[in-house]
């Protein structure tokens, strides 16, 4: 099987940059050996103007056969003589996503010390692939490309040249071009949607498979109009993975759209405040509370539970009285950024003791939450459907257990306060329901008994005599005998 990417350039930035993005010297043929063959990487063309890198995958049938224990797609026995003469040498496939993966490590993680202002910019792509299996036709392939930035060609392949009326075969002529790309994010492309529109795997699709799909599609794969598809055949219909699959794409797709308006209702209302002498914006006034109660509370070691950007884990750092902050997200992309924003990287070692990231869903238990003196769930609930706060409840109050638990959240009430939101209209397009004060009790109160707390509310922002506050707080303080057991 053959796939080729080609790119263009000038004299000032020659396209042979390409090697240096891919590792692989242009003057070079190299061989690299899988599980399943020999991988060539050779430069049909390359100059200043145009570079071309070919990956050519010599799949050895025997072995595949020998490894695959005679499975073919989703896992069921081949007949025998399909075992040996079938497709796979030939069209791409998740043989040929695995060998970019191997060859083009680096490349698909955007690494290149030799030229990193390339490596992190678009390029002029075009990449094609001469026979690609795609159940569901030329059709699905442009509803699975076109999204990501792609101008698409797929040509089907007809059965018999001398026989045309014998139809399309399910294979295609591929050809991708973008001018609005990286390199790293055409290969992710191509590792997850190869497999996916062959509908097959060649190995057995374990859990882990689940985080190789999310690494790969991080940034393109949440908001796909096809992610159904895409995480359904990825993960070989195994139901189970797919439903995970999805739950963290969904808590990911979340936590991405709140990180772009992250201070939502916030910053519209700062921005339409002209006086000289403006307001402290209510994201401020959350933070400032949760600060307070925090420090009330006596803990020094403090989880914020979906930290987004890291505002409140910046604003905490800033007081020694904590002595270990944890940031916690689902999304690596606002982790990412987090990190940047606290310059971690940069930061001096007793400091930088303080603190930590690491990714974690609140949908399910995780044992690295337990033992913290207090977790901040702060503007997190009204993200999750009613559904799956349950699971979130349990995770944070049963399973974690700190002394103390601060949640925040919009009171509905109050929207009718902000003249720039439409009547009816919650504060921010991802937020799936936003409680009244009563509706906010009755929730933390049942909370508080299952799991044995006492919570008192405080209001965040200006206390409107008739609406309330724009944030309601509850504080969850564990009874002594709760600590006790």
């Amino acid at each position: 099987m053959f796939l080729t990417i080609s790119t263009t350039g000038t004299r000032e930035r020659p396209a042979t940059d390409l090697g240096y993005l891919l590792h692989k010297h242009p003057d070079k043929s190299q061989v690299f050996s899988t599980s399943y063959g020999t991988a060539h990487v050779l430069y049909p063309e390359a100059d200043a103007q145009r570079c071309t890198a070919a990956l050519l995958l010599e799949v050895d049938a025997v072995a595949l056969v020998r490894r695959g224990k005679g499975k073919g797609r989703g896992g069921a026995p081949d007949a025998a003589l399909a075992q040996y003469v079938n497709d796979r040498p030939y069209a791409a496939s998740s043989l040929l996503a695995v060998a970019l993966s191997a060859v083009f490590s680096s490349a698909m993680r955007g690494v290149c010390n030799a030229r990193p202002e390339r490596a992190a910019e678009p390029l002029p792509l075009r990449i094609e692939v001469p026979a690609l299996p795609a159940r569901g036709g030329p059709d699905l392939v442009r509803r699975l490309f076109e999204p990501l930035g792609w101008a698409v060609t797929a040509e089907p392949v007809p059965l018999d040249t001398e026989f045309p009326q014998w139809g399309d075969s399910r294979y295609v002529r591929l050809v991708l071009e973008s001018e609005a790309l990286t390199l790293a994010a055409a290969l992710r492309h191509l590792y997850v949607l190869l497999p996916v529109l062959d509908d097959a795997k060649h190995y057995w699709v374990a859990s882990d498979e689940v985080d190789k799909l999310l690494r790969a599609g991080e940034g393109w794969l949440p908001g796909h109009p096809e992610q159904k598809l895409i995480t359904s055949r990825y993960l070989a219909r195994r139901w189970s993975l797919t439903r995970e699959a999805r739950e963290r794409l969904e808590l990911v797709r979340l936590a991405e759209a709140d990180d772009s308006e992250v201070e939502d209702i916030d910053n519209a209302v700062e921005a339409e405040t002209e006086q000289e002498e403006r307001p402290t914006p209510l994201a401020v006034q959350r933070r400032e509370a949760i600060v307070a109660a925090l420090q009330e509370s006596g803990a020094a070691r403090v989880l914020d539970l979906g930290c987004g950007q890291g505002q409140l884990v910046q604003t905490l750092l800033k007081d020694v009285r904590f002595t270990e902050i944890v940031g916690v997200d689902v999304s690596m992309r606002a982790l990412t950024i987090a990190s940047r924003r606290l310059k971690l990287d940069r930061m001096g070692e007793r400091q930088a003791a303080r603190v930590k990231l690491f990714q974690s869903s609140l949908a399910y238990t995780d044992n690295r939450l337990k033992g913290y003196d207090a977790a901040v769930l702060s503007e997190v609930i009204e993200h999750l459907d009613l559904s799956r706060l349950p699971a979130l409840e349990y995770a944070v109050f049963g399973a974690a257990r700190p002394r103390t638990v601060l949640v925040t959240t919009p009171n509905v009430e109050y929207n009718v306060r902000w003249e720039t939101l439409p009547a009816g209209h919650v504060r921010h397009g991802d937020h799936r329901f936003e409680w009244t004060r009563e509706e906010f009790r009755a929730w933390a109160d049942a909370v508080a008994e299952r799991h044995g707390y006492d919570v008192e509310f405080r209001p965040v922002g200006p206390d409107d005599p008739e609406v309330g506050p724009p944030t309601q707080m509850a504080v969850f303080t564990m009874r002594k005998e709760a600590k006790a057991a």
